[in-house]
């Protein structure tokens, strides 16, 4: 039984979580979730057993010091309550962690069981993939789910992924069928630069997110990241003549895919979109303070620093390398998360974008591999 002592009975929340490693590339989804925590101020009220659920030589522990006294973090998943204020508050709760070596059934029922408790309507997760896209043009978001209701009440696409996939995935499906509305929101990395860090598609996951649930979301400083890092990596192109050749096919391919959804109607929404982020009256005010106290401390990210985009990788040699955020193998040859299916920053080594991303739609290069399980791009993925 799970007892949470110390926190309110919160109001209309929804949970958003993100995974560190084979559904996060570029760390796009995890930063996203950080951003939220570290913007509202998140409370962490509970973490899970370590030793449940991870292979510390897989991800491993560090130790730091603290006032000259070693410390030891152990890689876990942490959850944390923001409330946000306005005219209509709402509670969020976030759940940001590291995607586990083991036990993904438990892992999820116990996730479910602080959904439970806390009273959660809906459970977003965040994923992030490698595909087929350019980096001069906006970052494609697929919002997909289970639930054919709502998926017809959100505007969102009904899952038909088949294939290997990831804790995004499972966690996703393991909500359907406990009776909890829940929904996968994937964004495309492109694989020539993958990464991390890439605010640009942080901001467009925060984007799709605030237009999914109807919070104003404070951007900070993240949409002057998003241009810094699209000024770079152009720059970066620039100097390689094949890489610009290669994203201008890509920019054509993108662009003949999506000129039948220039519609007037299409154009209207886009709109609307746009006065909701700018207007500050249907949405609920910025700013919110955490549950109990707001300046209570918590695990923030010590990588503030701007930090200049890699070189692309040239696209003879296939998609470069996706960098992960922690050391040992890399995972599988395919996610087993119902994610988006591209293979992105994972836990660990180098890994190959799927063949089946939402840019694949647009043209752009194939790949030779199968496609992953269940990635947003696919017209069958979750």
């Amino acid at each position: 039984m799970i007892e949470l002592e110390g926190v309110p009975e919160l109001i209309d929340p929804v949970m958003v979580a993100a995974f560190e490693g084979w559904n996060d590339a570029g760390d796009a989804a995890s930063t996203a979730v950080a951003h939220l925590d570290r913007e509202w101020k998140g409370e962490v009220f509970a973490a899970l057993d370590a030793e449940d659920y991870y292979d510390f030589q897989v991800n491993r522990p560090t130790v730091w010091l603290d006032g000259g006294v070693r410390k030891v973090t152990w890689p876990t998943t942490r959850l944390s309550v923001v409330r946000i204020g306005g005219d209509k508050p709402r509670d969020l709760v976030l759940v940001r962690g590291i995607e586990p070596s083991m036990r993904w059934r438990s892992f999820c029922n116990e996730i479910l069981g602080f959904a439970h408790e806390l009273g959660v309507e809906m459970v977003v997760v965040l994923g992030a993939l490698l595909g087929d896209t350019p980096h001069t043009r906006p970052v494609p978001v697929s919002g997909v789910t289970s639930d054919p209701d709502l998926a017809r009440t959100m505007d969102l696409e009904e899952t038909r992924y088949e294939g290997p996939t990831g804790i995004v995935g499972i966690l996703q499906e393991a909500c359907t069928h406990a009776g909890v509305p829940a929904v996968s929101l994937w964004a495309a990395v492109p694989h020539y630069v993958s990464q991390p860090p890439n605010p640009k598609a942080t901001l467009a996951l925060l984007n799709r997110l605030e237009d999914l649930i109807g919070l104003r979301i404070p951007l900070g400083e993240l949409a002057e990241d998003a241009r810094a890092w699209q000024l770079g990596v152009d720059q970066l192109a620039a100097e390689d003549s094949e890489v610009a050749e290669y994203v201008q096919t890509l920019e054509e391919a993108r662009d003949t895919a999506e000129l039948p959804e220039a519609s007037g109607e299409a154009i209207a929404r886009e709109f609307e979109r746009y006065l909701r982020r700018r207007d500050p009256g249907p949405l609920s005010g910025p700013g919110g303070h955490a549950t109990e106290s707001g300046d209570s401390s918590y695990l923030r990210d010590t990588s503030s620093g701007r930090t200049r985009p890699p070189k692309p990788t040239r696209p003879e040699t296939g998609p470069g390398p996706v960098t992960g955020s922690g050391a040992g193998p890399a995972p599988g040859p395919a996610p087993a998360d119902g994610t988006e299916g591209g293979r992105e920053s994972g836990a660990g080594g180098p890994q190959n974008p799927p063949d089946d991303k939402p840019e694949d739609n647009s043209g752009g290069a194939s790949q030779d591999q199968d496609p992953p399980e269940d990635s947003p791009e696919n017209s069958s993925e979750d």
